[in-house]
C-alpha cells in the first residue's frame, strides 16, 4: 500500500521537531452525548503499519471513549511551532479493546503497550477511574506487566478522510486540501489560506 501524500509532511515536520517532546502532542476533538464539543490534548505514538491512521493510546474507562462508541468522527489539530505548520485532520476513530477479533490490530494493540514507558503503563492501573473524584483510599497500584496489556489499555486509531495543510511561514501563506476518494486514493487541491 502507498503512503497518503500529505503524511511525508507531517514525518518531516515531525523530524524537524525530535528535540521538542510536546510536537508530538496534537489536540483531539470529538462530540459529547450532549452533542457539545469536548477536545483534548494526546500524544501521537506513530502510524499504524498497515495504513496512514494515526495512533493514540487511551484508558477504556475515559469518557472519551463513550464518545467515540456513539459518534466516531473526530478531528486532530496539530501545530508545529518551529516550521509554522499546522495540520488539521479529519477521520473516524477505532478503538481497539482487549476482545477485539482482529489479530492484526491486537498485535498493534500489545505493541503499543510495550512501548510505553513504566509510567504511562501505570496509570492505566490507577484507581479510581479517569475522571472519577479522587479518594484518600487510592492506593499506589502495582507496576503492571510491560508485555501484556491491562483490560482497560485500548489502542485508538484515527483514519483520516481529510487533511488541511497550513503552512503560515512565507508570503503569501500557503494551504493544501487532501480529500480521501472512494477508492482510498487522495487528492490534492490548493486553497486560499
Amino acid at each position: 500500500m502507498s503512503v497518503a501524500p500529505w503524511r511525508s509532511h507531517i514525518e518531516r515536520a515531525l523530524e524537524n521537531h525530535r528535540e521538542i517532546t510536546y510536537a508530538r502532542y496534537f489536540q483531539l476533538a470529538t462530540i459529547t452525548r450532549e452533542n457539545r464539543p469536548a477536545n483534548r490534548t494526546v500524544v501521537f505514538r506513530g502510524f499504524d503499519a498497515e495504513r496512514d491512521r494515526l495512533k493514540v493510546v487511551t484508558d477504556l474507562r475515559s469518557e472519551k471513549v463513550c464518545q467515540i462508541a456513539r459518534q466516531p468522527w473526530a478531528e486532530a489539530c496539530w501545530y508545529f511551532p518551529r516550521t509554522w505548520e499546522q495540520f488539521r485532520i479529519t477521520g473516524l476513530l477505532s478503538l481497539i479493546q482487549a476482545d477485539n477479533a482482529d489479530m492484526g490490530l491486537q498485535q498493534a494493540r500489545q505493541a503499543s503497550w510495550q512501548e510505553l514507558s513504566d509510567a504511562a503503563r501505570k496509570q492505566f492501573a490507577w484507581s479510581p477511574e479517569p475522571g472519577k473524584p479522587k479518594t484518600e483510599e487510592a492506593i499506589a497500584p502495582p507496576q503492571p506487566s510491560p508485555t501484556e496489556p491491562l483490560p482497560n489499555f485500548c489502542l485508538l486509531l484515527l483514519e483520516p478522510v481529510q487533511v488541511d495543510y497550513l503552512l503560515l511561514r512565507g508570503e503569501p501563506q500557503q494551504r493544501w486540501l487532501y480529500c480521501r476518494g472512494d477508492n482510498n486514493d487522495w487528492s490534492v487541491q490548493e486553497i486560499n489560506p
